[in-house]
């Protein structure tokens, strides 16, 4: 089931003294996310993540286009209260513990008595922020800021969470307790969509991409089948190669190399593969290694949305 389905969503800013500018933050963008998947959401910075998150939010009102959550079309009172949502940079007030922070959002989420305790003792412990959680803000680092805040979006034991770059500000212990905290969630049969710029936490959690550049989404899908494209290239390790053999694999605009008596060489389309590795066996060398590389998450970026 598609939990988040986006419809040809639009956002038009104006801007100047008579609102005569026009701004196209998002421009007719359509994907979904399936249930109970991790989904990455990547572009470069002012591609309209940011913009989108909020209308799926109801935070801001799309200039056309629809989102629904849960099936209920955004924004939806009913669709919200089953939402967790990080924002890129929390707000916390300087005098709030992280305590107290997520026993509000628990209060407001309907939270109460033993339930609304032990739930804010869980989720600062799993954020790793319960050693500090009766230390006023103002005192905290930006990163135990983002953990307090993160605990305050998990409190209710939300079926979706909406995160806005949630290992900004993140050291990399940081970052990887973030990344099981997530893992978990799934686990649970949770779904999580986030923003993001760090494409190796995309890879290693991501079941889905959306991908946007300038306000348009330039690819969508399932990661697995994105990162299952043609062999771009291959690299292959020889032993035992002849000066002959050598001057063949260079004259044939190769580039061999040989270090500590293996030579190296990468090579581009499946003939050329077969042709060296026939030229090395008719030589009289030995094959060590064939690997072939597939486009990576940041081949595609760069090539999608650079």
């Amino acid at each position: 089931m598609a939990l988040i389905d986006v419809q040809s969503l639009e956002k038009t800013y104006r801007s100047g003294l008579f609102r005569r500018t026009a701004v196209e933050a998002v421009k007719g963008i359509s994907f979904t996310v399936t249930d109970g998947t991790v989904a990455g959401f990547l572009g470069p910075n002012g591609s309209g993540k940011t913009t989108t998150l909020k209308m799926l939010l109801g935070l801001i009102a799309p200039t056309g286009g629809s989102a629904f959550l849960f099936g209920e079309r955004v924004p939806a009172v009913k669709a919200r209260a089953r939402v967790g949502f990080l924002p890129e940079n929390p707000y916390v007030y300087p005098y709030l513990t992280p305590r107290e922070l997520v026993v509000m959002h628990g209060r407001l989420s309907g939270l109460s008595g033993r339930v609304l305790d032990r739930r804010t003792d869980e989720v600062l412990e799993s954020t790793g922020v319960l050693y500090a959680a009766d230390r006023q803000a103002r005192s905290l680092s930006k990163g135990m800021l983002q953990r307090a805040s993160l605990a305050a979006a998990l409190v209710a034991e939300p079926e979706l969470l909406i995160l806005d770059e949630p290992m900004s500000g993140l050291d990399p212990v940081g970052r990887k307790d973030v990344r099981d905290i997530m893992l978990a969630q799934r686990a649970l049969g949770r779904t999580i969509f986030f923003s993001t710029h760090i494409l190796n936490d995309v890879e290693s959690l991501c079941d889905e991409v959306v991908i946007l550049r300038s306000g348009k989404v330039v690819e969508a899908g399932k990661l697995r089948e994105l990162l299952g494209g043609d062999i771009i290239r291959t690299d292959i390790s020889l032993a035992k190669v002849s000066e002959a053999l050598f001057e063949t694999l260079r004259n044939n605009g190769h580039d061999p190399i040989a270090r500590m008596g293996v030579t190296s060489l990468r090579v581009a389309g499946e003939r050329a593969v077969r042709e060296v590795l026939a030229e090395a066996l008719a030589a009289g060398a030995d094959v060590v290694e064939v690997v072939p590389h597939r486009e990576t998450l940041e081949d595609i970026f760069m090539r999608r949305a650079h």
